[in-house]
């Protein structure tokens, strides 16, 4: 039985395939690039800045201040990784509401691949900040024996943030389709703003573990403890 965005295929030309995952996707991108650009192509000192304009500084200016508060002194060099996760996955769910779109976070792979960013950009950040040696030699710290232990905990990581948005995006839209197909004018509209909430703390907490999980990195060994941001615990213990 087909199961996800991904089993449905809108297009195929020989080995070619556009799923509704990919085509969701592209959707979501077009719209947060067109977006972007509508807001900002008239920004200037000299003329007043719009109602959309200053929401999307509003936003800019949360995100930055949530990394500050993260642990991070400097929170430009992370925020356009952290704040693109954010967008993308808060897009995303927006957008689910929309009928006849389903969002590439209900897929497996777009979350592995999202998981997959996080992983490549944590010893990225990090080499940047304290160079290749150091950062390796947390692998083989306070013994060479725990070098497997380390590596398996990052690959673990990685796998727990991709499973765990996909379970709660999927499980959100299961629980809906359910209890719209057997209340469908009672409910909707309820369980869509449930769903975009859902959503909305997903992608909060996503992007927030990312950024603990670089700043972690980019510490050196002796360096305090990293710092958890406020409010993902809280967010965690009430799902």
């Amino acid at each position: 039985m087909p199961f996800g965005p991904d089993s449905v295929v809108l297009w195929a030309w020989g080995p070619v395939r556009v799923n509704l995952t990919l085509a969701g996707t592209w959707v979501l991108m077009v719209v947060l690039v067109t977006g972007s650009w509508l807001v900002t192509r008239r920004i200037s000192a000299d003329v007043e800045p719009s109602r959309w304009q200053l929401l999307l500084e509003l936003v800019v200016e949360q995100m930055r201040e949530q990394v500050r508060e993260a642990g991070a002194k400097d929170p430009d060099p992370y925020l356009a990784f952290v704040g693109t996760l954010f967008l993308f996955i808060a897009g995303a769910s927006v957008l689910g509401i929309v009928p006849g779109y389903t969002p590439p976070t209900a897929s497996l792979s777009t979350t592995a691949a999202l998981a997959a960013t996080v992983f490549l950009a944590i010893p990225a950040f990090a080499v940047m900040a304290r160079g290749w040696r150091e950062y390796l030699r947390d692998y083989v710290r306070p013994t060479p024996l725990m070098l497997p232990f380390h590596v398996v905990g990052e690959l673990s990581r990685t796998l727990a943030l991709a499973v765990r948005l996909f379970g709660n995006i999927m499980s959100g839209q299961l629980i809906a389709a359910i209890i719209v197909s057997v209340v469908p004018f009672l409910f909707p509209a309820v369980l869509q703003g449930f769903g975009l909430l859902i959503g909305l703390i997903q992608a909060y907490v996503f992007g927030m573990l990312a950024l603990v999980y670089v700043l972690s990195a980019v510490r050196t060994h002796a360096a305090e403890r990293p710092v958890e941001p406020p409010h993902v615990n809280n967010v965690l213990d009430t799902e």
